[in-house]
C-alpha cells in the first residue's frame, strides 16, 4: 500500500482522479447556501457527478449514509439547515462518508464561526475549504469582509497546516494561487482566472467538487487538489473564449464537461 503521507500528488494522480470520478458518477449530498444551489448542482453535473440537495434535518443523516460525499457550506445558515448539517455529519461519520466543510465568512460572524468549529469537533472532515481569511477566522482570527478575503493564501499557509494536523484533514486555501495541505505536504495550484471571482458560487462549487472527488479518492489531499485543478484549468479554457463574466459562466460549465484527464494533466500548473 502506498504511504500517502510521503507521496506528493502529481498531475497524473489528478488525471486518474478525474477519470475515476467520471467512471463512478458519485452521489454528492450538498447542504449549501441558497445563493449557489443551482450553480453547484450544474457544476457537479458538468463534471460527471450526481448532486442531491438534501438539507432537511428529517432526511440529512440517512442520506449522508448512502451518498458518496457530503458538502457542508455555511453561506446562508438557518436554524433548520444547521440542524440538518449536524445530522448529515453524524450520518457521514457513522457510514464512513467523506465530508467537506466550507466555513463561509468564518471569523467575521461569531455564530456561524462557532457552528463551523462545533461541526469539526463533532466528526473530523476530510477537507476544509475556504479563502485565506476564512481559514484564519476558523483558527481564531478576525476573518474577512463578509465572504471576501482580506488575506492571501500564503498568509494562511502555516495556520492551514496546523489546522490540518490538528484535525487529521486536508485544508485548501483558495486564492490567486491555491494552497492545499494535509499538515505534512503542501501543494500549490497556479491555474485560474479573475472572472472566477465575478460569478456567484464558483468558490462554493469548488467545495462541492471536493466532496465529489473525495468520494473516489482515498487521499483527501489528492481529492482537494484534483477538484481545484479541474475547476481552475476549466476556467482557463473558458476565459479564453469568453467576453466577460456572463459568457464565462456558461463556458465554464462547457469546459468542465469536455475537460479530459489527459488535458488536465497537461495543463495543470503545480
Amino acid at each position: 500500500m502506498t504511504d500517502v503521507a510521503a507521496t506528493q500528488p502529481t498531475a497524473d494522480d489528478l488525471a486518474r482522479a478525474l477519470q475515476d470520478l467520471r467512471d463512478a458518477g458519485p452521489l454528492v449530498q450538498c447542504l449549501t447556501n441558497i445563493v449557489v444551489t443551482n450553480w453547484s448542482a450544474n457544476v457537479l453535473l458538468a463534471v460527471g457527478a450526481a448532486p442531491a440537495m438534501v438539507d432537511t434535518p428529517h432526511e440529512a443523516r440517512l442520506f449522508a449514509g448512502v451518498a458518496g460525499g457530503v458538502l457542508i457550506n455555511l453561506g446562508t445558515p438557518q436554524e433548520h439547515t444547521v440542524a440538518a448539517m449536524f445530522e448529515a455529519v453524524a450520518g457521514a461519520a457513522q457510514a464512513g462518508t467523506p465530508w467537506v466543510l466550507d466555513p463561509v465568512a468564518a471569523g467575521g460572524l461569531p455564530w456561524r464561526t462557532e457552528k463551523a468549529r462545533e461541526l469539526i469537533a463533532s466528526a473530523p472532515p476530510a477537507i476544509v475549504r475556504g479563502n485565506a481569511s476564512e481559514i484564519l477566522g476558523l483558527a481564531g482570527g478576525a476573518g474577512g469582509r463578509g465572504v471576501d478575503s482580506l488575506a492571501g493564501p500564503q498568509e494562511a499557509a502555516d495556520v492551514a497546516s496546523e489546522l490540518a494536523a490538528q484535525h487529521s484533514c486536508t485544508v485548501a486555501v483558495s486564492g490567486a494561487v491555491d494552497h492545499l495541505t494535509d499538515g505534512a505536504r503542501l501543494v500549490r495550484v497556479r491555474n485560474g482566472h479573475e472572472w472566477m471571482t465575478r460569478v456567484t458560487g464558483v468558490g462554493c462549487s469548488l467545495g462541492a467538487l471536493m466532496a465529489a472527488f473525495a468520494a473516489v479518492c482515498d487521499d483527501p489531499l489528492v481529492a482537494a487538489t484534483a477538484a481545484t485543478a479541474t475547476l481552475t484549468v476549466a476556467a482557463d479554457e473558458a476565459a479564453s473564449c469568453s467576453r466577460g463574466p456572463g459568457s464565462f459562466a456558461v463556458a465554464l460549465l462547457d469546459s468542465l464537461s469536455t475537460l479530459t484527464p489527459a488535458d488536465l494533466a497537461a495543463r495543470v500548473a503545480l
